[in-house]
C-alpha cells in the first residue's frame, strides 16, 4: 500500500497543505511515487509528516467496518484532512467524517465495544494487513545495540524458549507495523536474528560432533563433512553480507563469515581485525540497525519511513545510499526526511517536497526544481533555498568581482597587472 495524496487541514502547526505523491508526467503519470523526500529547515514539520503518515497508516490497518460504519480499534483519531492510500486490492480515501474503500463509503463513529462486536476488521487476517516501517532519527542507542554485542550462544541460552514463540508471533499475529526508535522491543531483534542464531547453534553442534568423531587429525575428511552439512544448512549471514558489504566497502569494513563471537561480526578489511559493533562509527551502527530489519522482513507493497538517513555518514556514502535502500526493498515506497543535499540529489524534482515558511510565517510546500544528481551546491541554492557561500567566501567573491571591474576600467598597465595577479590568486584559491 502506498500513499498517493495528502491534504492537511490541521495537524500540530501544519495547516492547509496539499501533497500529490504521484508522478506528474511520463508513462507513470498518476501512479504513486516510488520514493518521496521531505526537505525543509528545522521546525517546518518534516518529522511531523512522517509521524502523521505512520499514524494514519496504522489507523487504516486496524479499522473495523460493517455495512455502513467504520471505527478504529485502538482509539486513534482519523486525519483532520484527507489521505489516500492505494494498493493492488484497495483504493482508500480517509477523512475525519467518512472512509471510502474502492467505491463504497463508510461513516465514522466512535469506537465502542458493542460496535466492535457488530463489525469485522477491514484486514481480516495478519497476512492481509499492510506493512509499514518507521526508522526514527534516534534509533542508534545502547539498548538497540545490546543484541549485537553478545555472543550468539549466550543469546540462545538466554532466549531459547522464546525464539520459536517470537517467530510464530511475527509470522501469524503481528500487525505488520514496525517502529524503530531508541527502545526497540527485544522480540523484534530476536525475530530478526533468529535464523542467524539457529545457524550458530547448529554450526557449533555440528563442529562438536565432527570433533568427537576424531576428525581433527583428518582435515580433508573434516572439511568434506562440514561442507556437505553447510550445503544443506545455508548461512543466512552470507545473504545479508551480499547486500550490506557494498555499503561497508567505503569504510574498509565487511561482514566476517568466519568469526562466531558476534551475531553480525564486522571486520577491518585491511588487517582482518574484528571490530565489536559498539566500537564502530555511529554511521555504521545506524546502517546496521536499519538495513538488517529490511533484509529480514517482507517489504513488498510496504511504506518505509526514514528520518535523517544521512545521520553520521560521510557525503560519499550519502550520495548512493538511497540506491542501496531501494535494492534492498525494491517493491516498497520510501519516504525520507533529510537535511542533506547529497540525499536529496538522489530524488527526481517531482519526488522532492520542500517545506518553507511563507511571508505569513506559516509552513508552505513546493516541489523541487533541481534535476536528479544535481551538484549539491546547486541543490542547496535551488531546493534548500540556501546561499551555500558563507560570509567569508561572499566577501572574497565580492572582491573578485570588484577586481574584474577595476581591470576593465584601469588604464595603467602596471596597476592592471597587479589587479590581474590578485584576481588570479583569488580565483585559484576559491575556484571562482
Amino acid at each position: 500500500m502506498k500513499i498517493t495524496k495528502l491534504h492537511i487541514d490541521q495537524f500540530r502547526h501544519l495547516e492547509n497543505l496539499d501533497f500529490d505523491f504521484t508522478y506528474q508526467s511520463g508513462e507513470r503519470k498518476g501512479q504513486p511515487l516510488d520514493k518521496i523526500c521531505f526537505i525543509g529547515q528545522s521546525a517546518t514539520g518534516k518529522t511531523s509528516l512522517l509521524e502523521l503518515i505512520y499514524e494514519q497508516f496504522s489507523f487504516i490497518n486496524n479499522l473495523f467496518v460493517d455495512d455502513e460504519f467504520y471505527s478504529d480499534s485502538i482509539g486513534t483519531k482519523s486525519i483532520n484532512g484527507i489521505i489516500n492510500f492505494n494498493s493492488d486490492d484497495y483504493s482508500i480515501i480517509l477523512n475525519n467524517k467518512n472512509l471510502k474503500i474502492n467505491k463504497k463509503t463508510y461513516i465514522n463513529r466512535k469506537p465502542k465495544l458493542e460496535h466492535l462486536y457488530q463489525s469485522g476488521e477491514l484486514f481480516k487476517t495478519p497476512d492481509e494487513k499492510k506493512r509499514i516501517f518507521y526508522f526514527k532519527a534516534n534509533i542508534i542507542s545502547e539498548q538497540n545495540l545490546q543484541f549485537f554485542t553478545k555472543n550468539p550462544l549466550d543469546l540462545i541460552e538466554k532466549y531459547n524458549n522464546e525464539i520459536e514463540d517470537t517467530i510464530r508471533f511475527f509470522k501469524y499475529d503481528h500487525n505488520k507495523e514496525y517502529l524503530f526508535n531508541e527502545q526497540i522491543n527485544e522480540s523484534i531483534w530476536l525475530s530478526i536474528l533468529s535464523e542467524i542464531l539457529r545457524y550458530r547453534k547448529n554450526h557449533y553442534q555440528k563442529m562438536s560432533e565432527l570433533i568427537h568423531k576424531g576428525l581433527l587429525g583428518n582435515t580433508n575428511k573434516l572439511t568434506s563433512e562440514f561442507n556437505k552439512w553447510q550445503n544443506d544448512n545455508p548461512n543466512t549471514l552470507e545473504s545479508f553480507a551480499k547486500v550490506f558489504n557494498p555499503l561497508l566497502e567505503k569504510l574498509n569494513l565487511e561482514v566476517d563469515m568466519i568469526n562466531t563471537e558476534y551475531s553480525i561480526p564486522i571486520k577491518n578489511k585491511k588487517n582482518d581485525e574484528i571490530i565489536p559493533i559498539q566500537n564502530t562509527s555511529t554511521g555504521t551502527k545506524g546502517l546496521l540497525l536499519s538495513f538488517l530489519p529490511l533484509f529480514k522482513f517482507n517489504t513488498v507493497d510496504s511504506i518505509i519511513l526514514i528520518d535523517e538517513p544521512e545521520r553520521s555518514l560521510y557525503p560519499d556514502m550519502q550520495m548512493d545510499l538511497m540506491d542501496h535502500y531501494q535494492n534492498l526493498a525494491p517493491d516498497a515506497q520510501f519516504i525520507v526526511a533529510t537535511h542533506s543535499p547529497f540525499i536529496a540529489a538522489s530524488f527526481q524534482p517531482e519526488e522532492r517536497f520542500i517545506l518553507y515558511f511563507n511571508e505569513e510565517g506559516k509552513v508552505a510546500v513546493r516541489r523541487g526544481t533541481s534535476p536528479i544528481g544535481d551538484d549539491p551546491n546547486d541543490m542547496l541554492y535551488n531546493d534548500f533555498g540556501i546561499n551555500y557561500i558563507n560570509k567569508f567566501g561572499q566577501a572574497k567573491y565580492d572582491e573578485y568581482l570588484d577586481l574584474k571591474q577595476k581591470i576593465y576600467f584601469e588604464k595603467d598597465e602596471n596597476i592592471k597587472k597587479e589587479y590581474s595577479e590578485k584576481l588570479e590568486k583569488i580565483g585559484e584559491e576559491y575556484n571562482f
